[in-house]
């Protein structure tokens, strides 16, 4: 029997930060008024909004190693364990597949990527990987995976929707993973692009190595070295990483998360790590007993949304889609929706239409963090 490690407030923290700012980039009022962090790079490059997905898959390869370690150690084991993790992957694949059905309710024309999907997928591959190879060879794999996708890319020709044929051509639509999208789910893609998905199939493999990044930053965590010693580490390998991402960003592979190319997964691992070791030295590591017990009680609005992550995500993607979906007839016989009706308001306050879209983003936000709130006080905690 192995000791059961204390859960880590801090993975929990972490991933409630993610969320609570995936909720607040999803909801503005009003999409034409957006304080530019507060939206994904138009292309390549970044901004704060697109470090969200790669964080969370991040902590889902922290979690996932965290929740397996040294329950692998006979072949049984570990087919039990990975029937477990297809079984949570099917879930959850199917929930997003669910979300993206409503509200159209249209099988010919539903979405099949998505960040449910990705979640899915991801889990997985870096689940089998986990389980069925050892942290040496997981290294391997993260870069085989990267070289693979790098090569692919770069070197393979691949023809836009149009029939042009290109090698190598980094522009929305004309990628290799864009024409093997629309080659096995074309129809079924983001429906503001249709020729390309941000969530493809293709991409999702650089998305598994970033969730591999997070199963070796999870089995470092458990470990016998100290935890300050943990911390030093943590941070050399994170700005390593920041580092090695901008230099693949200007030889190799331009930063662009909608392609999860090779330099932004090792970019957005580097943040990942630093930002994770911040909460993990304030709520775990720290030698300060006064230092930690403050520092978890502040940062408790987050661990409780931590704690039911993928449900609060799920119902938050489900109440946006109903504000929209929902029409509130007005005084005039017209018609608005719910999010619309609940939002105009916001906009006859005296400030910018920046912070009335803004500020609708916020007060969705402790909607969800009073359900997150509701939740923990009962210890309703819902796995998937």
């Amino acid at each position: 029997m192995h000791a059961a490690k204390p859960r880590l407030l801090s993975l929990d923290a972490f991933r409630g930060m993610t969320i609570a700012a995936m909720f607040l980039v999803n909801n503005p009022g009003d999409w034409a008024h957006i304080y530019p962090p507060l939206a994904h790079a138009a292309w390549s490059g970044w901004t704060l909004t697109d470090c969200i997905f790669p964080f969370f898959l991040f902590i889902v390869g922290v979690s996932l190693q965290l929740s397996i370690a040294n329950k692998t150690d006979l072949p049984e084991h570990r087919r039990l364990h990975y029937s477990k993790l297809l079984r949570r992957a099917a879930t959850i694949f199917l929930i997003g597949l669910v979300l993206n059905f409503i509200p159209s309710f249209d099988l010919l024309s539903l979405r099949i990527p998505g960040v449910l999907q990705r979640i899915a997928l991801t889990i997985m591959l870096a689940g089998a990987i986990l389980i069925y190879f050892t942290w040496r060879q997981q290294c391997a794999w993260i870069f085989a995976i990267l070289i693979f996708y790098t090569g692919v890319m770069l070197l393979v020709p691949a023809p836009d929707a149009e029939g042009v044929w290109g090698r190598g051509v980094l522009e929305p639509g004309r990628d290799f993973g864009a024409w093997l999208d629309r080659s096995l789910m074309e129809g079924h893609l983001w429906k503001k692009s249709r020729t390309w998905d941000p969530e493809g199939l293709f991409s999702t493999l650089p998305a598994t190595a970033s969730v591999l990044f997070g199963v070796l930053t999870g089995r470092f965590l458990g470990s016998a070295i100290p935890p300050r010693q943990q911390v030093f580490a943590l941070i050399i390998f994170g700005i390593v990483c920041i580092l090695l991402g901008q230099v693949m960003d200007h030889y190799l592979m331009p930063i662009n998360k909608s392609l999860w190319t090779s330099s932004f997964c090792v970019l957005m691992t580097g943040w990942a790590v630093l930002t994770f070791t911040v909460f993990y030295y304030l709520l775990d590591a720290s030698t300060s007993l006064h230092l930690k017990q403050r520092m978890r009680t502040l940062n408790l609005p987050f661990t409780m949304y931590g704690l039911n992550a993928l449900f609060l995500f799920a119902l938050a993607s489900l109440l946006a889609k109903l504000m929209g979906f929902i029409q509130i007839g007005q005084s005039d016989g017209s018609v608005m929706s719910l999010q619309k009706t609940l939002f105009t308001p916001l906009t006859t306050l005296p400030i910018s239409a920046y912070n009335a879209s803004l500020l609708f983003a916020i007060l969705f936000n402790l909607l969800m963090l009073t359900i997150a709130y509701l939740m923990w006080k009962k210890s309703w905690f819902i796995k998937v």
